[in-house]
């Protein structure tokens, strides 16, 4: 699940011969453009930008003191003057004397809203650095307010009731979970079936590459966490000259794209929240929930069936409760607040906090998972017989890989049914003459495991990798390490690497968990899925 908010498959010849046309077009493009050096881009120009409105329709006020904008690109690259989208742009603009070019920014996904985006890193990053640059936020095809912005069966994921429980009991229920699957790729297929074939991630990236000539620059900066990572390899990749300087967050493998991916995770994420369950049992005394690890996992498991017999409220059941619980594998933030829901649950025979942490998916959520799904199951190859998704979950559940397998299942599952061939995978790889880009990542990232930051450095020779050791959270940069903040910033504000080697080139120690809190400031509530994987 990269998204925060969903993931999914498929294959076929005709789609394949699209693809590799898409990216040997793109490549031929990138070898003409040549690396031009190091030099600032000039600045942009040739969009005829505007405040944004106060009230935005889908980003409502978070977009105040920013420029707004449209670019139009073609539906299908191979045919320029053909069909045309609109992607929605936005712009902080620099106030510094003179101007290192532009930032395009993406916060993941697939899927992911990114307008506000100039405003949360500009406001995250030192003055001197947040004033050099233009910082552009954009909502990718098929998201936000681009147009057209996709949208699915909403009763897939929010049917207005508990949904049924992830874990299949049977064979039985199991069919249920495959039937809802299909319905819902097959309601993509009947609303989207246009611009299904052309939502790769190759196709995103040459979007950006029609960004980048659209503010006149001959060469971009770049910053992307977990699935926007991805997206800049590939860029980079397509484009080798046309990127100045890069940082990419929370790196996924490019191998694994994205049934295997998903697999990974599973096993992730169970060693997360097993490290969660252990924080909450060394705070016993606060929260009640048992001494041990398997204590807690205990208490986890009653509440989880509880829930199955009685949802709260008719809403909350199981389903809901692991979404609740999901967040905890990617940030540790909200740790205390929702080891409070829990212990209220138990302790004190009070469903409101674990009612009050679950949020059902809104417009943005909605849009998120159906544009996940779009670029997952049209990028790779996905197993089409429902065997394989049976045995390897089956597997990985009995192997004790238990709290995420089945509902990343059932996140991907329309990619079993997807009406659009997937694949082949773009290729990521990068050129010596490529400008040294800066790759961020914590050991213990349970959405985007480690080795996929390993993987890339290999394939980017050029690159730099970051590591938080001992880091559990997804998006590590901009997040409040003294570090990891500190290294960022001088390299996007000077081009200030560390020295190169296999392997980590730098190292920062991950700061202390939290502490245990009976309420917690940070708002408790289900990952947002739009802003890094499922």
């Amino acid at each position: 699940m990269l998204n925060d908010a969903g993931k999914r498959a498929a294959a076929g010849t005709a789609a394949a011969a699209l693809a590799l046309g898409l990216a040997g077009a793109a490549m031929q493009e990138a070898a003409a453009a040549g690396h031009r050096g190091t030099e600032p881009a000039p600045r942009p120009a040739g969009l005829p930008w505007k405040p944004c409105p106060s009230k935005d329709p889908v980003e409502g006020p978070r977009l105040k003191g920013l420029q707004c904008a449209a670019v139009r690109v073609p539906l299908d690259h191979d045919r320029p003057d053909g069909e045309q989208i609109t992607l929605e742009l936005t712009r902080a603009r620099h106030t510094a004397p003179e101007s290192q070019g532009v930032v395009l920014l993406n916060r993941g996904g697939p899927g992911a809203h990114g307008r506000d985006l100039p405003t949360v890193i500009k406001d995250a990053l030192p003055g001197k650095v947040a004033a050099s640059y233009d910082w552009i936020g954009f909502d990718p095809r098929g998201v936000g307010a681009s147009k057209p912005s996709l949208a699915c069966d909403p009763s897939y994921q929010n049917p207005g009731r508990a949904r049924p429980d992830t874990i299949p009991a049977n064979a039985e229920e199991e069919r249920a979970w495959t039937a809802r699957a299909e319905a819902y790729a097959d309601d993509c297929a009947e609303r989207h079936r246009a611009i299904l074939p052309h939502m790769g991630t190759a196709d995103l990236a040459r979007d950006m590459d029609v960004i980048r000539r659209a503010l006149g620059q001959e060469r971009i900066n770049y910053f992307g966490y977990s699935y926007g990572s991805y997206l800049g390899a590939v860029y980079a990749t397509m484009f080798p000259g046309r990127v100045r300087r890069m940082v990419l967050d929370s790196v996924v493998r490019p191998s694994g794209v994205w049934y295997e991916n998903n697999l990974d995770q599973n096993v992730a994420f169970e060693k997360r929240i097993r490290a969660y369950f252990r924080w909450i049992a060394r705070h016993h005394k606060t929260y009640g929930l048992g001494t041990t690890e398997q204590e807690v996992a205990a208490a986890y498991a009653k509440v989880r069936a509880a829930l199955k017999k009685e949802p709260i409220g008719g809403k909350v059941g199981p389903a809901e409760l692991d979404d609740v619980f999901l967040a905890d594998g990617y940030a540790d933030q909200s740790w205390p607040a929702h080891a409070e829901a829990l212990s209220a649950y138990v302790v004190r025979d009070d469903p409101a906090p674990l009612r009050k942490a679950w949020r059902p998916p809104g417009r943005l959520e909605q849009n998120a998972y159906a544009a996940y799904t779009a670029v997952e199951c049209r990028d790779a190859p996905w197993p089409r017989d429902w065997s394989r998704w049976h045995a390897d979950s089956e597997r990985l559940f009995r192997q004790g890989h238990r709290f995420e397998t089945w509902s990343n299942t059932w996140y991907n599952a329309p990619c079993a049914f997807w009406a659009v061939p997937g694949g082949p995978r773009p290729e990521v790889r990068g050129t010596p003459s490529l400008p040294p880009i800066l790759l961020v990542h914590a050991t213990e990232d349970a959405a985007t495991p480690y080795a996929g930051a390993l993987e890339t450095h290999r394939r980017f020779p050029t690159s730099r990798l970051l590591v938080q050791t001992g880091g559990g959270d997804h998006g590590v940069s901009l997040s409040g390490d003294a570090c990891v903040d500190g290294a960022v910033a001088a390299y996007l504000g000077s081009g200030e690497l560390p020295a190169s080697r296999l392997g980590p080139d730098a190292e920062c120690a991950a700061g202390p968990p939290p502490e245990a809190a009976a309420a917690a400031a940070e708002k408790p509530g289900g990952p947002e899925h739009a802003a890094a994987p499922h």
